[in-house]
């Protein structure tokens, strides 16, 4: 595959190959979310954006696995590191009993669990943050930042989430939860979980505001923890926790009254705030996080999907000192998972991927804009995390399925959003491409 002259090529989908793998699979799969019958075939040619799936339809990725695949597939700064190596088994280490090397020295051979949280400490350093805690998923991240934020709280009870918050799918990440209601109906839940509106009116002003955060010039929080009016003492607080951008709450911005005040309040009543980076981390918003784009500084940052491992990370006086408070099972490390991380992280860097997230991000919102398509409320996003807004849920869903047919796949989030995740790497051409595509698909859908 030439991807520089790689174009979408569908000819029926789904094909009948890939209704043989979707019955095949579902004979023993539980009963998930999946989106579309597209079967990606990870033998037949892919790179960037542009994959094959098993009936030899050529689609273009705009979810980037729901930025699970920062670079795309096969991208070359990744495939050509990892072919320098010759793989073992086992790739993953069990446990924190020991370590794995990879050569003589810290320098020498594929970077592994011990490289990730190096360059993790790193990528965190203007936030003082200076250990990591490394595990399977994006819901682990979170479960272990809550418990060494209760750990550090000294017998703190609440927590403070937002509504439209989704933060995982374990039961303490799920008690936190306040997208659809699906997700927690009949769960247990952590006790002591409040929640707060989530400032998404871009205009707000602690004067004027839509949204619910203020009332009168002051927010519903900082009433709440007044020390001598409010309800919940702020000593009683163990921790914030709040997505930079919402993600399956519907890609929603806040505002930067609402971040200012964030900022404002975890300060003053010294508040441990954790920032759930999963899918705005990693360069896909321009910058290392999106908390770098707003005035609170996080005290715990929570990462996966494009770091492909689960990472805890914060300062070393937050996390236990008792040895035995945190574990994971492959702790030690998932080798390839931790080097694809680690790679992923210098080829970011070294190949200025966040400089062409904003470019590219730009272009794309900026095409849809000029398009001044009817059925779309708004497009708006930060980097390479983009979305676009219709008038209606079933709008929406009329444009993943004719985007699709197409030969380009996109994810909905929210109530009725589209989200776009092309790789960090996108091209000026491929940007167009997928605009026109999806552009066609909603005039369809008009």
């Amino acid at each position: 595959m030439d991807r520089d002259t790689a174009t979408p090529v569908v000819d029926d989908l789904p094909g009948e190959r890939a209704r043989e793998w979707v019955e095949y699979h579902h004979e023993s799969a539980a009963p998930s979310t999946y989106v579309y019958e597209f079967v990606w075939d990870r033998t037949a040619p892919a790179e960037g954006p542009f994959c094959t799936d098993v009936d030899g339809n050529v689609l273009m990725d705009f979810t980037s696995h729901v930025a699970a695949a920062p670079l795309g597939y096969n991208n070359p700064l990744i495939m050509d590191r990892l072919a320098e190596f010759d793989l073992v088994d086992p790739l993953k280490i069990a446990g924190q009993d020991f370590y794995a090397a990879g050569g003589p020295t810290p320098d020498d051979g594929l970077p592994g669990s011990s490289g990730l949280m190096d360059r993790l400490t790193d990528v965190t350093d203007h936030y003082d943050m200076d250990t990591a805690f490394l595990s399977n998923s994006g819901a682990e991240a979170v479960e272990n930042a809550i418990k060494i934020a209760y750990d550090a709280s000294d017998g703190a009870k609440y927590a403070i989430t937002f509504d439209g918050a989704f933060h995982g799918r374990t039961l303490g990440a799920l008690s936190l939860n306040r997208s659809k209601s699906v997700y927690r109906r009949d769960f247990p839940e952590l006790s002591g979980v409040m929640e707060m509106p989530y400032c998404d009116d871009r205009t707000c002003s602690p004067e004027t505001c839509s949204c619910g955060f203020f009332a009168d010039g002051v927010s519903r929080l900082r009433r709440k923890l007044d020390p001598k009016r409010g309800n919940v003492h702020p000593d009683d607080v163990a921790y914030l926790i709040m997505e930079p951008i919402q993600g399956e709450g519907g890609y929603r911005f806040p505002s930067d009254a609402f971040t200012d005040e964030i900022a404002a309040i975890t300060e003053e009543h010294d508040i441990t705030l954790i920032a759930d980076e999963i899918q705005s981390g990693v360069g896909r918003t321009g910058e290392m996080w999106g908390s770098d784009h707003y005035a609170y500084e996080p005290d715990v940052i929570t990462s996966a999907k494009g770091l492909r491992v689960g990472a805890t990370v914060s300062r070393s006086d937050v996390f236990p000192e008792e040895t035995g408070r945190l574990s994971s099972t492959w702790g030690a490390g998932d080798l390839i998972a931790s080097a694809q991380g680690a790679i992923t992280l210098d080829a970011i860097e070294e190949a200025d991927l966040m400089d062409n997230a904003v470019t590219r991000g730009r272009q794309f919102t900026e095409t849809m804009r000029d398009a001044d398509l009817d059925p779309v409320d708004d497009v708006r996003g930060k980097g390479l995390l983009c979305a676009v807004e219709f008038d209606t849920k079933e709008r929406r869903d009329a444009v993943v399925k004719n985007a699709f047919g197409r030969g380009l796949l996109t994810l909905a989030c929210g109530h009725n959003v589209l989200r776009i995740l092309p790789p960090l790497d996108v091209t000026e051409r491929e940007i167009d491409l997928g605009a026109d595509l999806l552009t066609d698909a909603i005039a369809e859908a008009a």
